[in-house]
């Protein structure tokens, strides 16, 4: 009988990406692949450092699998694991500890998986960590996460992705769309470009070689994926040269999430932002001239360190002038060995949290706002097989969350439909679903 290994992804749609391409490093070593709530030989659990709590979720994580299977190696990879091993190597349960440079090998590490009086770490100094390692989540959903890029160059005062996740690096295109038709071939449908920064693709052993533009040039010619999302890029790395590519282009999707952190300068500066909302605002301008459409997602912190209420008001002011979609709120946490945890004027419990709930009101108010602007309007949805009370659900191109009666023949299927309204918890409702050739 062949062991079993189990996965568990706390974090980013990187983590999924290569918490997916591990589990394919498994099954060519002769593993089977079991859900993380069964029994399993080795578990793999693969953390953040960006949310909170990263000990206390890796705590509870540990001790789910051991319910499970109580004699299981546990195995810790990811951001917390080369930021944190000996805190991480502290949890009872944990056998082995993998940092950055590690995980990709898991494989020859953990050997016969014989547990050992004290904790395994392999954790080398995150300046070693300089290679690419390409990755992909396939086989549990209609959309694949497609990592073109890792590592960040960028300095920001609240960030510890550098120190856990290295410099900036990047495959080549010509490796990226290889992998992009190899996703084809497997029936996905859609594909979501992810990385830590990846605006800044295109640097291998530490020169430029190529862009990030390029790269979208690049796979908008490959056949048989019917959309490209790009998940995250920089507002200094969104040049108007990709937005109006994408505006004209009939596989990359109107939908663009462009991480913010604040509305005030002020508080920019504090943060080593690489741009001012100046900047922001003509990047959405930009946009929303070209795809009046398009949906405009926002990263956005409350509560760092100097930001006074009318700091906070400018940033609040700011947004709800935009016409973005929808925000993506952080509440600031203090990280170690960042500049902004030993900065002056921390802002208390109460007014972070004060602040963050004004801010997702004001998304929910957006995202209202934004699809009230497409209802009577026609879009193709991409349906995925998760069903919940009688109703299946998917995107369309711009990000709007249709919602229809479960049919499974509608699944990983691009159906085009007429949205009707909104319903009571904020989706949206299609009508007129035309029957399928294959009815």
């Amino acid at each position: 009988m062949s062991r079993r290994v189990a996965f568990y992804t706390l974090g980013c749609k990187l983590n999924f990406s290569e918490t997916s391409s591990i589990g394919r490093i498994f099954q060519q070593a002769g593993y089977e692949t079991t859900p993380f709530n069964s029994a399993a030989d080795v578990y793999v659990i693969n953390t953040c450092s960006v949310t909170e709590n990263a000990d206390r979720k890796c705590r509870k994580v540990v001790k789910e699998a051991l319910n499970h299977s109580p004699n299981a190696y546990i195995v810790v990879v990811g951001c917390y694991a080369q930021l944190k091993p000996r805190e991480i190597s502290e949890i009872p349960g944990v056998d082995m500890v993998l940092g950055a440079a590690e995980k990709f090998n898991i494989i020859e590490h953990i050997n016969d998986l014989t547990k050992q009086p004290k904790v395994i770490i392999h954790n080398a100094p995150i300046a070693d960590t300089n290679q690419f390692v390409p990755a992909f989540s396939i086989g549990d959903r209609t959309r694949t996460f497609l990592k073109v890029q890792d590592g960040c160059d960028y300095s920001c005062t609240f960030c510890t992705i550098p120190l856990a996740r290295g410099a900036s690096r990047s495959g080549t295109i010509a490796d990226i769309v290889k992998q992009a038709k190899e996703i084809a071939a497997s029936g996905v449908r859609e594909i979501v470009l992810t990385g830590v920064n990846i605006g800044d693709f295109g640097i291998r052993n530490g020169s430029r070689e190529d862009r990030f533009f390029d790269l979208v040039k690049a796979l908008d010619t490959v056949e048989g994926i019917d959309r490209f999302r790009i998940s995250s890029i920089e507002p200094n790395l969104l040049s108007d040269e990709i937005i109006e590519y994408v505006a004209q282009s009939e596989r990359f999707v109107p939908h663009f999430h462009i991480p913010l952190q604040s509305g005030s300068n002020k508080v920019l500066g504090l943060m080593r932002r690489r741009y001012r909302r100046e900047l922001y605002a003509s990047r959405v301008a930009k946009i929303k001239e070209l795809m009046p459409d398009c949906c405009i997602g926002v990263d956005v912190i409350v509560g760092f360190p100097g930001e006074t209420r009318e700091d906070f008001l400018d940033t609040y002011n700011f947004l709800n002038d935009l016409a973005i979609s929808y925000l993506h709120v952080f509440t600031y946490s203090e990280r170690e060995n960042t500049i902004a945890s030993q900065m002056q004027g921390a802002v208390p419990g109460a007014q972070r949290g004060e602040r963050s709930k004004m801010l997702h009101i004001l998304s929910e108010k957006k995202r209202r706002a934004f699809y009230q602007t497409q209802l009577d309007k026609e879009g193709e949805v991409l349906f995925e097989g998760d069903v919940k009370d009688g109703y299946m659900h998917g995107f369309s191109r711009n990000y709007v969350k249709v919602r229809a009666p479960y049919d499974p023949l509608l699944v990983n299927e691009l159906v085009p439909v007429k949205f009707s309204k909104i319903t009571d918890n904020g989706d949206v409702e299609a009508t007129e679903i035309p029957a399928l050739l294959t009815h």
